[in-house]
């Protein structure tokens, strides 16, 4: 029997991926993160492993309406970092 995989669907561009192919944002408490290893407590939100996605995050603001709170640019821009980072 062939394995269900999980799809998750990214808030910037609303397309559905597999789990494995998206970037997980966590809110746990106060603090909003980059959940690289999937597993991370809190709530989560996916979003492509692709800059534009990661970019239109930030222009949006759609991290505010996912987690229902205010988010401060500055969380935007450390995603951002982390995300650039990530990618070298």
């Amino acid at each position: 029997m062939e394995k269900k995989v999980p799809m998750r669907t990214c808030i910037a561009c609303r397309n559905e991926k597999p789990k494995r192919e998206l970037i997980r944002v966590v809110k746990f408490q106060e603090e909003i993160k980059l959940d690289l290893t999937g597993r991370a407590n809190g709530r989560g939100a996916y979003v492509c492993n692709d800059k534009n996605c990661i970019e239109k995050l930030k222009k949006g603001r759609l991290l505010n309406k996912a987690f229902s709170c205010q988010v401060e640019e500055e969380t935007y821009d450390k995603i951002m970092e982390e995300f650039l980072g990530k990618q070298n």
